[in-house]
């Protein structure tokens, strides 16, 4: 695969698409453990937001304005945090137990995206109220603690 003629699109090179394409693989495979009712509801979500992810990333790349490509990139992070959300449903329900693997490519797509988004947007704008600050672009909300 790594020898393809494709290699030449502009989302193959991304590693932040390559890393939306293994959490893809990782979504599948423990949902696929999802119980048979669910699989219409959260098995069915779950795997549509991680799809959006590298789709959204590959539609991004290939559009010609910046604005463009951090539009997708913030509807690829939307759905990364919709994910997420579902994955932590799924622990909640008991359809999956800890993953510290799928912990880490969640956690490695947010900062990849968020890092991508952050650089193509100082190369807009590098100038200007919100120059010198690198999440004031894309803030990404006050959280609280999660309930124990």
């Amino acid at each position: 695969m790594g020898n393809r003629e494709s290699m030449g699109r502009p989302h193959e090179r991304l590693e932040v698409w390559r890393d939306a394409m293994d959490l893809v693989e990782a979504v599948y495979r423990i949902s696929d453990r999802f119980p048979d009712a669910e699989r219409f509801g959260l098995t069915s979500q779950i795997r549509r937001a991680a799809i959006s992810i590298p789709s959204n990333i590959a539609e991004g790349a290939a559009r010609r304005s910046k604005a463009d490509y951090l539009r997708f990139l913030s509807i690829a992070r939307g759905s990364l945090s919709e994910l997420d959300t579902q994955y932590q449903i799924a622990r909640r329900l008991g359809y999956a137990g800890p993953d510290m693997a799928m912990t880490e490519l969640v956690d490695r797509n947010f900062a990849k995206l968020t890092a991508l988004m952050n650089s193509l947007g100082r190369a807009t704008c590098p100038t200007g109220p919100d120059a010198g600050s690198s999440d004031s672009r894309f803030p990404i909300p006050n959280s609280r603690p999660p309930h124990a």
